[in-house]
């Protein structure tokens, strides 16, 4: 159930929007902390207007007001996770539908596009929406749907949304951006011109890795229909206990990210002094391609590296295996580092080929930066390059 129109909180900080959040449906009991409703049903007529826990709880509600107010946009639709919220956005398609996608996206969306709706007729054009001929492109394909990451997964590509935006919103083509590199904090995607801004809240916004959820923010009315009425029929809907403790890890969101981007910019410059290391991709780094665009659209640079090595798999396998802080794990955004090898982990099930075409190869490594003193992040880095050295 959507959160319904933003009452925008006049006069106050991030920080404090995230923490003071409006409506926790706990006014008879003065509790600080919203409670929890783990109930699949509810009494018919009540006044909140809850029926049953698929098609609403308060705790979906709760979340979704505070991610509204995050993005500074009109409504929010929350999901079981990240993909159910893909799932419910390109469950509005049809067969032939055409999704004009970004090249690099996170491998989950190809495997989702690709091997799942592909077979209820769903079509899908993949190229690289840094191209300067894209008006052109856009024009002569008239996909029903563009969809774009920034930054991209793994690679770290950054896309010039508004100018996608700009030349879509021309031709009525809705666009979605999944912002969960960057957060609200960092960019936001609708004020862009993006039709969506999805999420995995599983990410960052939790930031505590002991839950699953996403979500998706439009000012659009008919999106959000659309929205809530797939989280209905498909069953697309978290659970309220997952809610409730992304709800509880996004009151410390600006705290953790303050840190981690202050973490990842330092380690992005030690690896890029480290003979070893062939290349290092970070967006705020000078050396990174789109560097300008960057700084012009995000805030800051994120929490995200990604490196590669001069080594072999077996040898990025023994350096990854080597951490001891940066744990081998799926996943980012947690307040614990992690270290990720998407050839053969997030980015498992895309096709070698199209892998090597992009630039995903067995020597690339993604770094998610989490809140540990800097001194002993760097330290287990140089003690693990120290083996393949």
């Amino acid at each position: 159930m959507s959160s319904g129109k933003r009452e925008k909180v006049i006069n106050t900080g991030v920080n404090t929007r995230v923490i003071h959040h409006k409506g926790n449906f706990s006014q008879e009991t003065g509790s600080i902390m919203p409670p929890i409703f783990p109930t699949s049903t509810f009494l018919h007529g009540n006044e909140a207007g809850f029926d049953y826990t698929r098609s609403g709880n308060p705790n979906f509600r709760i979340l979704e007001s505070v991610l509204s107010d995050l993005e500074e946009c009109q409504f929010a639709s929350v999901f079981s996770s990240g993909v159910a919220a893909i799932t419910a956005i390109v469950s509005s398609l049809k067969a032939n539908d055409l999704i004009l996608c970004e090249e690099n996206l996170y491998g989950c969306t190809v495997r989702l596009f690709e091997q799942v709706f592909k077979r209820f007729g769903l079509r899908t054009l993949w190229i690289d929406f840094t191209n300067s001929n894209l008006q052109e492109v856009i024009a002569n394909h008239k996909p029903s749907m563009i969809w774009i990451e920034s930054p991209t997964n793994p690679l770290l590509k950054i896309l010039d949304i508004e100018r996608i935006c700009n030349i879509s919103n021309r031709m009525q083509i809705p666009v979605v951006v999944d912002n969960t590199f960057a957060t609200p904090l960092i960019q936001r995607p609708l004020k862009l011109g993006a039709t969506l801004s999805l999420t995995s809240t599983t990410k960052y916004i939790n930031g505590h890795s002991d839950a699953l959820g996403g979500a998706v923010c439009t000012d659009s009315k008919e999106w959000n229909d659309k929205l809530n009425f797939a989280q209905k029929a498909l069953g697309l809907n978290p659970s309220p206990f997952d809610c409730w403790l992304i709800t509880r890890g996004i009151k410390t969101l600006p705290l953790r990210l303050e840190r981690q981007i202050k973490n990842a910019s330092k380690i992005a410059n030690q690896l890029a002094d480290k003979p070893i290391i062939k290349s290092v991709r970070y967006p705020f780094r000078n050396d990174h391609p789109q560097c300008k665009l960057a700084k012009r659209q995000m805030a800051l640079g994120g929490a995200i590296v990604t490196v590669t090595v001069n080594a072999s798999q077996a040898q990025t396998y023994s350096f990854c295996k080597s951490l001891r802080f940066f744990k081998m794990a799926e996943s980012l955004g947690g307040i614990e580092s992690l270290v990720c090898h998407p050839a053969t982990m997030t980015h498992a099930s895309v096709p070698k080929e199209t892998k090597l075409k992009i630039g995903i190869n067995d020597s690339l490594i993604r770094f998610s930066l989490g809140c540990e003193d800097i001194e002993d992040l760097t330290a287990d880095l140089d003690q693990a390059l120290g083996i393949i050295s």
